[in-house]
C-alpha cells in the first residue's frame, strides 16, 4: 500500500512540475490554435466574398477559398508545436518518405487529383455547362479534386474521374447541345414552302431553344424516293429530348396539314418474260 501511495506521489510531482515548466508554453500554444482557426475562418470568408463580388466560378472560388483557409490553419499548427519546443524537421522526414510510398500505392487517385486541379486553375467547363467526354454528356453540376458530376436530363448523376476527362475531346456546348434531324419530301413538292413551315414552327419554340444561334434548314440531300431536308438548331439540354420530340411532331404535323407529302420508299419493279 506505501509503495502505490509512493507511486501516485511521483506520478502527482512529475505533473506539476510539468505544468509548472511548460504551462505558459501549453497556454500559447492553445491560444495560437485558437487563433489561427478564427482568423482562417475570417480570411477565407473575406476571400468567398471577394470572388462572388468579382463573378468568380464557384469551383475556382472553393479552391481559393479552402487553401487560404487550410494554409493559414496549418501555419498555426508549426507555430504551436514549435512553441512546445518539439522538432518538426524528423516528422518532416517522416512524412515525406510515407508519401514517397503512398504516391506509388495511390497512382490513380493522385492522378485523379492532378487533374482535378488542372480544371479548376485552366477551367476548360464550369459548373452548368454542358460537357461531353468519354461518350458520356451531361450538365456539370459539381467539380471536385478526384471526380467531376454531370447530370444528365432524366436526373441520373454521372461521376467522371477527373483523370479520364484531361487528356482527352471535351465538347463544351455550355447551356445548350445541337439537334440534327432530317425529313424527307416529296420532289413535287414545293421546297421553299416547305423550309419556310419548318422555320416557322421555330417560332412557336423561342423558349426553349438558343436565340444567339438561330435555326438552320435547308436541302441536306437528294435521295432515291425524297429531298432530305435537314434542320439544326440548339435545345436547352436540361429538357433536350423532350424539346425534340415536341418539334419533330410539330413540324410533322405543320407539313401534313400544308400538303408537303412525306413520301414512302417507292421501287419499281420490271418483269421480263423470255
Amino acid at each position: 500500500m506505501q509503495q502505490e501511495i509512493e507511486s501516485i506521489q511521483k506520478i502527482y510531482n512529475l505533473l506539476i512540475e510539468f505544468f509548472m515548466n511548460y504551462s505558459f508554453q501549453i497556454l500559447g500554444a492553445i491560444i495560437i490554435l485558437i487563433l489561427g482557426f478564427f482568423i482562417g475562418k475570417k480570411l477565407s470568408l473575406a476571400v468567398e466574398k471577394l470572388c462572388n463580388k468579382n463573378s468568380l466560378d464557384v469551383t475556382l472560388t472553393k479552391f481559393i477559398v479552402n487553401i487560404v483557409k487550410f494554409s493559414i490553419i496549418i501555419g498555426a499548427v508549426i507555430i504551436a508545436v514549435g512553441k512546445l519546443g518539439i522538432t518538426l524537421t524528423p516528422f518532416i522526414a517522416g512524412i515525406g518518405a510515407a508519401s514517397l510510398g503512398a504516391g506509388l500505392a495511390l497512382q490513380g487517385t493522385l492522378s485523379n487529383y492532378g487533374a482535378g486541379l488542372s480544371i479548376i486553375v485552366t477551367r476548360p467547363f464550369i459548373v452548368g455547362n454542358t460537357i461531353t467526354v468519354q461518350d458520356v454528356s451531361g450538365i456539370v453540376e459539381e467539380i471536385k479534386l478526384g471526380h467531376t458530376i454531370l447530370l444528365t436530363e432524366d436526373g441520373e448523376k454521372i461521376t467522371v474521374p477527373n483523370k479520364y476527362i484531361i487528356g482527352e475531346v471535351i465538347v463544351n456546348s455550355y447551356e445548350y447541345r445541337v439537334v440534327e434531324a432530317t425529313i424527307g419530301v416529296s420532289y413535287d413538292s414545293d421546297m421553299q414552302k416547305a423550309i419556310c413551315l419548318i422555320l416557322k414552327v421555330f417560332d412557336d419554340f423561342e423558349e426553349y431553344i438558343s436565340n444567339s444561334a438561330k435555326p438552320q434548314v435547308g436541302i441536306k440531300e437528294f435521295a432515291d424516293s425524297s429531298v432530305n431536308i435537314e434542320y439544326r438548331y440548339w435545345a436547352k439540354t436540361d429538357s433536350y429530348f423532350e424539346i425534340q420530340y415536341k418539334i419533330n411532331l410539330a413540324i410533322f404535323e405543320s407539313l401534313k396539314s400544308n400538303n408537303i407529302q412525306i413520301p414512302y420508299p417507292i421501287r419499281d419493279i420490271y418483269v421480263h418474260n423470255k
